[in-house]
């Protein structure tokens, strides 16, 4: 998958931040539903999306499925707390780093990597893990987790369908983020030279 063009682009604060959707135009139907410019969710299924940035040397690309909050009870409802979640629909969200990055002081070496969280009331638990192939949590094994760093859930704007992004924060320092419902979590990371 190529990460040079876009349909759709969002200038980052020192940087940019490109979402695509793959197939039809979806994306730009999540984007205004995400927005408040549509005020319905009629999509059905959750379809697949990438967003991207590059911070300093380092090139993040997350490709993953975006359901749809629809009325649902979301947290603690459709998404049970204490449990390893996909953090996303179908199959694990799969995060490819470009050049290796520190998280939480930890060095994360270039490649891909599965996302994965454990949603609690109070804390979460941001997981990178081995096997991105993988389908829901199905084959997850904590053996093959790579980081797991402690994370606080912050209360957003409504967030009808799960939204990633990747914003630069500085020349040489990021957040990778996901958004759903009234929830977001933030994970800080930083470029090596």
């Amino acid at each position: 998958m190529s990460c040079g063009k876009s349909s759709e682009k969002k200038e980052a604060d020192t940087g940019h931040e490109m979402h695509h959707q793959k197939g039809s135009s979806a994306g730009g139907y999540i984007d205004s539903l995400n927005t408040g410019l549509i005020k319905e969710d009629t999509l059905k299924g959750s379809p697949s999306r990438v967003v991207m940035n590059t911070v300093g040397n380092a090139h993040l690309h997350i490709t993953y499925h975006s359901p749809g909050v629809k009325g649902r009870v979301i947290w603690g409802g459709l998404v049970p707390y204490d449990q390893v979640w996909v953090t996303g629909a179908h199959d694990a969200t799969s995060l490819q780093i470009i050049n290796p990055v520190m998280i939480d002081g930890r060095k994360i070496e270039s490649g891909t990597y599965a996302i994965f969280t454990i949603p609690g009331k109070q804390e979460w638990v941001f997981i990178l893990n081995k096997n991105y192939k993988q389908h829901l949590a199905d084959d997850y094994k904590a053996a093959e987790d790579v980081l797991r760093v402690k994370v606080s859930p912050l209360i957003s704007p409504m967030t009808q369908r799960l939204a990633y992004a990747v914003s630069a924060t500085s020349d040489s320092t990021g957040i990778i983020s996901m958004s759903w419902e009234k929830l977001k979590i933030e994970v800080p990371f930083s470029t090596i030279k």
